[in-house]
């Protein structure tokens, strides 16, 4: 699959850090210096815009080692970018951490993954079938 990428100046495209890598990093643009405070949250350009196919999108997950390193996360998780869309790509961190954490550009700050996307056509009904779990939700099958 090829996903057409506009960049700006000095941008790189993303990238797989290993073979069997599902997501690509994808790294704050050049130039950007921005510090986010525990409990706050900041947008971080990226200087990249893309072509997505129709009938794909890309998901825009967190980097499990700036979790686990600094608490920091992809506030929308997972965010998503529909294929019409032809803006920058922009992430939404939020520091759930206990000290400041400063985003510099060229900084690995979250991952892309590419997903087939299906449109379902949703249809009013007066009924719906029944189940064993029935209505029961947020953790009504258990621990």
């Amino acid at each position: 699959m090829i996903i057409k990428l506009k960049l700006d100046e000095g941008v790189e495209c993303p990238s797989y850090a290993t073979a069997g890598a599902a997501g690509a990093d994808i790294k704050a643009a050049p130039g950007v210096s921005v510090v986010i405070p525990p409990g706050c949250y900041k947008v971080i350009p990226t200087g990249v815009y893309p072509e997505i196919p129709e009938g794909y999108e890309i998901q825009v997950r967190p980097r499990s080692g700036l979790a686990l390193k600094h608490g920091i996360t992809v506030l929308n998780s997972p965010g998503t970018i529909d294929s019409d869309y032809r803006g920058e790509i922009r992430v939404m961190l939020i520091n759930h951490g206990s000290a400041d954490f400063t985003v510099s550009g060229g900084d690995r700050i979250a991952q892309l993954v590419v997903a087939e996307v299906t449109q379902a056509e949703f249809v009013s009904a007066s009924s719906l079938s029944q189940t064993e779990r029935g209505e029961g939700g947020f953790g009504s099958t258990g621990v």
